[in-house]
């Protein structure tokens, strides 16, 4: 007989140490690919919209002001805030696998239909709409990523999956940098080309996820054990066949669930207020910095380059090239060492030090040293590290919590982050860079230097050792029936 929700009695699985003990595999890399896309979307989205900030304001496309363009990057924020607790909480309730199809596809209508844009209210309702699309997108996708990689991979993984943002934002620069050139097409055309062609990679992706099943330890703790075993089954048989394996290592430990199926508001804030309150302020902190810091630079990262340094519209998104890769290979350099160093000390490096290096970047952009290229230096030094701190922000408040609470958790965090931390930056910086005073605009920049490093010494104090550890370890599901051991890990 099927154990599904109807299941009164506790039922003792292995699936979750059936999947940590898997060798890394062709399957895990489709997941990553699959799954991943989604930060390249979004930094795709977010550096197109950064680099044709200038053009939007010609009176032959849609005559923006300063303040109108960066408004439109608030709307994609707040539309991201939405997006991520609705989508978050049906993520939790209907699955991983039905929501990651559901936000893509919203996504990719909506970024269709900004192409068409003709005025000012309908480009920002598109980016309200493509930002909530993306929003839903954070909870889905890390929470499958975290319950489908090996314990012991997981750090890495998740930091590079979220470092992939820059891969589209170097996309998106070196795309809006040949579709923005009046040599080559008209100015009210290339823009509009550029949300097209990322519709595009999106809907490409669309097709790949097809073959990314359901987390099996959501459908565990919605009483669908027979459902999860055949899934994990499945994921054992393609890797064995992959690698020519003839066994499989065994799985270390198991679980006694009680099945209780989508939990309550007042059993998530509990959980996340009153079990681990110093979780929830280590959540906080790393996503309110990070928010600041990245919405501070990349949806005004074009207005800085025509403002001060005199650099043309259609040269600007040249410059995002190189600083792109500096955040892409800041967490591919450091990446594996939140999985041996560990967690508490790798993150509280990297909030710390590129919260310094920001604040001395701001003081010698004002005080008149740097020019369009050694800004860029400047910036790649800093996002080096400060790309792999955001991206264990998202790994923190993804692995910390009951998996019962999981993707809410994520949007919680990312919502009250990014509301906190992100919503007005664009809009803030709109009117500090309009004062077109630099020492204006880096009294902007010291705000989001302490709140970096302000979150790297929270993550001193109250940080998790969950490098290598289960995710049943690091926080029992709340659907357990026996006590787990979490001597190791902090609370």
């Amino acid at each position: 007989m099927s154990k599904t929700m109807e299941t009164t009695k506790a039922v003792k699985t292995d699936i979750p140490a059936r999947m940590d003990r898997l060798p890394w595999s062709r399957w895990h890399w489709l997941v990553v690919i699959a799954l991943g896309i989604t930060w390249i979307l979004d930094g795709l989205e977010v550096t197109i919209v950064g680099s044709i900030a200038s053009t939007l304001k010609d009176p032959q496309t849609l005559h923006l002001t300063d303040v109108e363009v960066t408004s439109a990057g608030t709307v994609y924020l707040i539309g991201a805030v939405i997006g991520a607790l609705f989508f978050g909480r049906l993520t939790d309730k209907l699955g991983r696998k039905k929501l990651f199809m559901i936000t893509l596809a919203l996504y990719l209508i909506a970024t269709i239909a900004t192409a068409f844009s003709f005025n000012l209210y309908w480009f920002v309702a598109c980016r309200f709409i493509t930002g909530a699309g993306i929003g839903g997108e954070y909870s889905a996708i890390n929470s499958a990523v975290d319950e489908l990689i090996p314990a012991r991979a997981r750090g890495w993984t998740d930091i590079v999956i979220n470092s992939t943002w820059w891969v589209g934002t170097a996309f998106g620069a070196a795309l809006t940098g040949v579709l923005l050139n009046p040599a080559l097409l008209p100015i009210n055309l290339g823009w509009r080309l550029a949300f097209a062609l990322g519709a595009i990679l999106g809907l490409a992706i669309l097709l790949i996820r097809r073959f990314v099943p359901e987390s099996p330890r959501w459908l565990m703790m919605h009483g669908r054990f027979d459902e999860a075993d055949q899934v994990v089954k499945g994921i054992e048989q393609k890797i064995m066949t992959e690698d020519k394996l003839d066994t499989l290592p065994e799985p270390e430990g198991t679980l006694s669930i009680k099945p209780q199926g989508t939990v309550t508001f007042s059993q998530i804030a509990h959980t996340l207020f009153k079990k681990y309150p110093k979780r929830a302020l280590l959540g906080f902190s790393l996503m309110v910095g990070q928010a600041f810091l990245y919405n501070a630079i990349t949806f005004s990262y074009g207005l800085i380059f025509t403002t001060f340094f005199n650099v043309k519209s259609d040269v600007v998104a040249f410059y995002l090239i190189p600083f792109a890769l500096g955040n892409i290979l800041g967490p591919l350099t450091l990446g594996r060492l939140f999985d041996t160093v560990g967690r508490k000390k790798m993150i509280s490096f990297t909030y710390i030090c590129s919260g310094l290096l920001f604040a001395l970047s701001g003081w010698l952009f004002a005080i008149g040293v740097l020019n369009a290229l050694t800004m860029t230096i400047c910036w790649c030094i800093v996002f080096f590290f400060a790309s792999s701190g955001a991206s264990s922000a998202y790994l923190t408040v993804s692995e910390v919590f009951p998996l019962e609470t999981r993707a809410l958790a994520i949007a919680f965090f990312y919502a009250i982050g990014t509301a906190v931390g992100g919503s007005l930056t664009p809009l803030f910086f709109g009117y500090l860079i309009q004062t077109k005073d630099p020492f204006v605009v880096f009294y902007g920049y010291i705000i989001g230097a302490v709140l970096m490093v302000a979150a790297g010494i929270v993550a001193i104090f109250f940080g998790i050792n969950a490098e290598r550890q289960s995710l049943e370890k690091i926080a029992s599901p709340l659907s357990t029936t026996q006590d787990q051991d979490e001597a190791a890990i902090a609370n």
